[in-house]
């Protein structure tokens, strides 16, 4: 329930707060003074759409503040919790600002919050009704949902069974009809990606292996060269025969050596030079030795390896150019493609498998469907009678109003039923669905029967009715009244109406004035009692607050509604 409501700067209202508290709260004013400001505060702390118009002129953002009166615990103390607010002693402020450049933002428990919060808050919080909301009845959607909410929790545990079922039932179905539509077509990659992977399975490349080949073709197309080479170099670290009477480099670092031990005795730090001259020859010995090695094992038939080793490289540059860029991507297709295979050859077996599945989760789809069916149809002929009992004590007593559920529809999230809400104004009458045949007055009428009813197996902390009343007057327009009384006995009724007869039955009655300062509009709300509340009574019956007249008409009416309520 909401206990206060503050507004400062929106639309034409300068700053404002209203005291609503349990019960039935009126909301009267004159034309252009903002009563429906009101409901569009409200809606801004239920998450509604922002409208940088809606900040009054000059100023740089409006601000919408709600007090509530909320249980510590439960589902809402949670979902505050959630975004990091509190609710503090069973009551939980909402906030909301809008500026003049559109940005919004909104408060939750006292913390930042998104706006979708507000939005899930205000589920749970508050049915708002207005004008728009009575053309929506006309909806087979929304009539479906009134059927539904009155059928209470029964209903709605059916109604997730039936929709889990109906998700994976779509879901296979979904899956099936693709595979089938798209069978010829995989069979052809398999095709296509079965002989790719044939190819790369006869290379059997291995990682790395284009490289080794590379290096493997340098040294063989260079193998005369590299002969040489070694030759050259081991004849100069350790030759059989010196060349031109030129000493070998591991005999003059022997002869080295020799020099320096002759004369270390003189000198004892010679002799870790004189070792080092000695390690070297090894050194040198050792290099020589892996040089001959060398030039033993280079092959004489280099032509022909040559050849293999190049005929091997074209074989992979094919796969790399087919697979990729490199030879590992080659690899990577060959163990990517390997699983899309087994996918692909494993079509028939999935086809036949979601067969089987989408035929089991039909016969389910069907039997929690027709589950669904059989509780609707209960529940309709109960809200029939009720809502009818309701029309005639809303000056409707001919009036009958019936609900048909047809089941022979394809199956959907909802079930396979269409349900509509056919009224018959009076006997003899063809009952017509309120979606063609009700007026504006009786549409509202028929909203309010609806609600009331509801209210009994599915109540709702707050409502809130935006000329719920239009279109009707005289005794419907009291019976209006009552009714929203009798509304207020289990939920708060927030009710903005132009009508004396409905704000007759309020238990709080605020009106909203309009002022002026000569250039811009502004309007402030007051709580009306004893003289004042007769006075804005009698306006709303004559347009004069001081009509004799209209004033006896006024206590006359708060009087009906006093021993009416009792």
């Amino acid at each position: 329930m909401i206990e206060e409501l503050g507004i400062r700067d929106l639309g034409v209202i300068a700053e404002a707060t209203l005291p609503l508290g349990a019960g039935f709260t009126a909301v009267t004013g004159e034309t252009g003074a903002g009563k429906t400001m009101v409901v569009t505060a409200l809606g801004l702390l239920l998450g509604a759409r922002a409208d940088a118009g809606a900040v009054r002129s000059g100023a740089k953002q409006a601000w919408v503040e709600g007090r509530w009166l909320v249980p510590d615990d439960g589902a809402i103390a949670e979902r505050v919790a959630e975004t990091g607010g509190d609710v503090e002693g069973g009551e939980l402020l909402l906030g909301r600002s809008v500026s003049s450049e559109g940005r919004s933002r909104a408060v939750v428990g006292g913390r930042s919050a998104p706006v979708g919060v507000l939005g899930e808050l205000g589920d749970e919080l508050v049915v708002v009704h207005g004008q728009a909301d009575q053309q929506r009845l006309r909806s087979a959607v929304a009539q479906r949902e009134a059927l539904d909410r009155f059928a209470g929790a029964s209903l709605q545990q059916a109604l997730a069974e039936y929709r889990g079922a109906f998700t994976a039932w779509r879901a296979d179905s979904a899956e099936l009809a693709r595979l089938r539509e798209a069978h010829d077509a995989r069979a052809r990659e398999a095709d296509d990606l079965r002989e790719a992977l044939d190819e790369v399975e006869a290379a059997d490349p291995r990682p790395g292996e284009d490289t080794e080949l590379a290096e493997r073709a340098d040294r063989l197309s260079n193998l005369e060269e590299l002969r040489v080479a070694a030759a050259q170099a081991k004849a100069l670290v350790s030759a059989e025969d010196l060349i031109d009477g030129a000493p070998d480099a591991v005999a003059l670092v022997d002869s080295a050596r020799r020099h320096l031990e002759r004369v270390g005795e003189h000198d004892p730090g010679l002799a870790p030079i004189a070792e080092a001259l000695q390690t070297a020859g090894f050194l040198l010995a050792d290099a020589a030795t892996e040089l001959a090695g060398y030039l033993a094992g280079l092959d004489a038939d280099s032509g022909r390896e040559l050849e293999v080793v190049q005929e091997r490289r074209a074989t992979l540059s094919a796969l790399i150019r087919r697979h990729g860029g490199t030879l590992d991507d080659a690899l990577e297709f060959q163990r990517s493609g390997g699983l899309r295979l087994l996918e692909l050859d494993g079509d028939d077996d999935r086809i036949e498998g979601l067969e089987a599945s989408v035929e089991r989760r039909t016969v389910e789809v069907d039997r929690l469907g027709a589950r669904l069916t059989e509780l609707r149809s209960e529940a309709a002929a109960r809200l029939a009678d009720a809502v009818t009992a309701e029309l005639a004590a809303l000056a409707m007593p001919d009036a009958r109003l019936s609900v048909s559920v047809d089941p022979e529809h394809e199956p959907a999230a909802h079930g396979r039923d269409q349900v509509a809400i056919l009224l018959q104004p009076h006997p003899g009458t063809e009952p017509r669905s309120v979606s063609r045949g009700a007026s504006g007055g009786e549409l509202s009428r028929v909203m309010l029967a609806i609600e009331v009813v509801i209210a009994g197996s599915d109540p709702v902390p707050t409502f809130v009715f935006d000329e719920v009343d239009a279109g009707v007057g005289g005794a419907a327009a009291i019976e209006i009244g009552r009714r929203l009384a009798r509304l207020a006995e289990q939920s708060q009724v927030i009710v903005v109406t132009h009508l004396a007869q409905v704000a007759a039955f309020a238990t709080n009655h605020l009106s909203v004035v309009k002022g002026t300062d000569g250039q811009v509009t502004s309007s402030s709300v007051r709580q009306l009692a004893g003289p004042e509340r007769e006075a804005e009574m009698a306006r709303l019956l004559s347009g004069l607050s001081d009509s004799e007249s209209g004033l006896a008409h006024a206590r006359e009416l708060l009087e009906i509604a006093a021993d009416r309520a009792a």
